[in-house]
């Protein structure tokens, strides 16, 4: 039951970019279609959870146990920029169309803070339904809850921008400030899950 209420909890009631305003470059960014979206929310997903799942031992086993606490943001970023490379070699060889269309979007997925933050939340925070340091199965569906949290971010806004498009807004909210006001309402609507858990 505890799984269940962090995957929901990390999904809709803390929204790493709606909620918790991280990650919104790509989110602007890379919202402007579907197809680019659901593609950088996957790359994503894959990165954080595949992040975890190699920081969160390493930190337990190697870092904690020899007293090198403090190294942990510079291993762990080292970690996500390794696996934004497997990600970038996977998507150039398979999906070239969407390698391109990501362009430099692809490359900050090293510099997400929204990655670098599930790893080192699981690590220097307890679960809040638990009250006990995260254990792994927990950082994994952590971990797998933000990610898609922030895909259903992307998605939700993607599906909003097309349909602006189409929309009378008023010459001097068009573009930009249009995008902010949307992603401000999408915001106040995710305030809605708070108490969803307990």
């Amino acid at each position: 039951m505890n799984l269940f209420k962090i995957f929901i909890s990390a999904f809709l009631i803390d929204n790493v970019i709606l909620m918790r305003f991280l990650a919104l470059c790509p989110f602007i960014g890379m919202s402007t279609d579907e197809d680019k979206s659901t593609g950088m929310g996957l790359a994503v997903t894959f990165v954080t959870v595949l992040a975890t799942c190699v920081t969160y031992p390493i930190y337990r086993v190697i870092l904690e146990p020899l007293g090198l606490e403090f190294l942990q943001l510079l291993v762990f970023i080292l970690v996500i920029a390794a696996l934004v490379q497997l990600v970038e070699f996977y998507l150039k060889k398979s999906a070239p169309a969407l390698y391109g269309s990501m362009g430099i979007y692809l490359a900050l997925i090293t510099t997400n803070c929204a990655i670098l933050a599930v790893t080192l939340e699981v690590i220097n925070n307890t679960c809040p339904f638990t009250g006990k340091p995260y254990s792994f199965p927990e950082a994994l569906v952590y971990a797998l809850g933000v990610a898609l949290g922030f895909l259903l971010s992307l998605l939700l806004l993607a599906g909003i921008r097309r349909r602006i498009r189409t929309s009378p807004v008023p010459a001097f909210l068009k573009g930009t400030p249009i995008l902010f006001i949307t992603a401000a309402l999408l915001s106040i609507a995710f305030m809605g899950f708070k108490g969803l858990v307990k």
